[in-house]
């Protein structure tokens, strides 16, 4: 039977570094590094809608 888990608080520096190891071994980088927020992605630029690529798609002969 696996044994219960120590309460945060109980553990001492070195068995939390350990803890925390163990979980970035096993689980990997869960957290990106870099967030969107914190590049220029996106910066300045102007979402457009579909409605807009339609606009420009439009065939001659329906007009414009």
């Amino acid at each position: 039977m696996p044994e219960e888990p120590t309460p945060a608080e109980a553990r001492t520096p070195d068995e939390e570094r350990r803890r925390r190891l163990r979980a970035a071994r096993l689980l990997g980088d869960v957290v990106p590094v870099t967030t969107r927020d914190e590049t220029a992605e996106g910066w300045g630029e102007r979402d457009r809608s579909r409605d807009d690529e339609l606009r420009r798609d439009v065939p001659p002969h329906h007009g414009g």
